[in-house]
């Protein structure tokens, strides 16, 4: 009985923080039999389920913090027991109590940035928009059809800075009338909201929010599926509904209605990877391929795991602030998948997948094997 109550405390607070549905799980075991971890080390999700049901979890343990939210369980799961909720419900718990494993230690800094600066990075506010110089690219204002939202690491990353570049020039071809939000722009939040730390992420909402509203932003487009998925699903937790548009997306709609023609060939065997948060969190699967397969001289050639089935890059879930030993990367499988299949170019909408697979592109030694692009890259360089 000396047990009981404080057990039954910690399920309750399980529930207030947002994983109730702990209690549907009957132990099937399938979230472990499609988990990505699964193929690079050992981890079992069943097993954090089962302890957070009975009020027993071990949140300071790395492995409250292994899952990528890929989705891969929920999408099998017979029981609806929403796998990421009631993860994210046990680190928001770890966090409240200040609970921190040494791994986290990155996370920390990357929260503190974000309260600072407004991005992960530690970079500073004042040279968001730096990688926009010599573009012509403008301050967004109320008369402008699109705003563009890059996302932090495309705004500061040396390599990501090219699919901000690109998409602008892009743009700017197309005759689209678009601006960006400069210093005056944060991070979505998507990330550091999933490793419990709920607080930061509604302070970098409630601020983009009221920067959309003042300025008269309608439609935003985006490079990350991360900001696409926050954007369209968790701000209106917020009453802001916002016409959220994903560059794979964007640019097709521009093909189609012809403000873009592609003019050179492609004679490349190429392959899609879907990202998580475009793929199975959103359901964006065609466009990506419809844009592919009107490039003349592409070959398309489609991985195994592809689509609702597409293997994670690692990344999600706050991982992406996260070492992860080389052995244990995702990233690595779909590099070896794709040359496998004789890819010599590997096309992703990410730049969380970009900078996971360049990663395993180097750490492998494929640098002259294969080659990682985002579909605005291959797509400035054939109009």
């Amino acid at each position: 009985m000396e047990t009981e109550a404080p057990i039954n405390e910690v399920i309750e607070e399980i529930k207030e923080s947002g994983g109730d549905a702990v209690k549907y799980c009957y132990q099937c075991g399938k979230c472990d039999t499609v988990c990505p971890w699964n193929r690079v080390t050992n981890f079992s999700m069943r097993k954090l389920i089962r302890e957070a049901t009975f009020g027993i979890p071990e949140i300071d343990l790395e492995e409250t913090w292994r899952c990528t939210t890929c989705g891969k369980c929920p999408q099998e799961c017979p029981r609806d027991v929403k796998q990421i909720d009631d993860v994210v419900a046990l680190r928001r718990i770890a966090t409240d109590y200040g609970v921190s494993p040494a791994i986290l230690k990155p996370v920390r800094s990357a929260n503190a940035s974000l309260a600072a600066e407004g991005n992960p990075l530690g970079a500073e506010r004042a040279k968001r928009a730096d990688w926009a110089e010599g573009l012509n690219v403008k301050t967004f204002t109320e008369e402008m059809e699109v705003l563009y939202f890059p996302c932090c690491y495309v705004t500061y990353d040396q390599r990501l800075k090219e699919v901000a570049q690109a998409t602008a020039r892009i743009l700017g071809k197309a005759g689209v009338e678009f601006g960006i939000l400069g210093t005056s722009e944060n991070c979505c939040g998507e990330s550091i909201r999933k490793t419990g730390n709920e607080e930061t992420f509604k302070s970098l909402a409630r601020e983009n929010i009221k920067t959309f509203i003042d300025r008269g932003v309608k439609k935003i487009l985006v490079s990350s599926p991360h900001c696409y998925h926050t954007f369209k699903n968790e701000y209106p937790e917020f009453k802001a509904n916002f016409e959220v548009v994903h560059t794979s997306q964007y640019l097709l709609e521009l093909i189609d209605e012809g403000k873009l023609q592609i003019n050179k060939e492609c004679k490349k065997k190429v392959t899609y990877h879907d990202p998580c948060y475009l793929g199975r969190h959103n359901g964006i699967y065609e466009e990506p391929r419809e844009f592919l397969k009107k490039i003349p001289g592409l070959e398309l050639r489609e991985m195994n795991e592809s689509r609702d089935n597409s293997l994670c890059c690692g990344m999600g879930g706050g991982r992406i602030w996260i070492d992860t030993d080389m052995a244990e990367r995702f990233s690595n499988l779909r590099i070896e998948e794709a040359i496998g299949l004789g890819a010599e170019m590997l096309v992703t909408s990410c730049p969380y997948c970009i900078d996971a697979l360049e990663e395993s592109r180097s750490g492998l030694n494929h640098e002259d094997v294969i080659q990682v692009k985002d579909i605005t890259e291959i797509l400035e360089e054939l109009i």
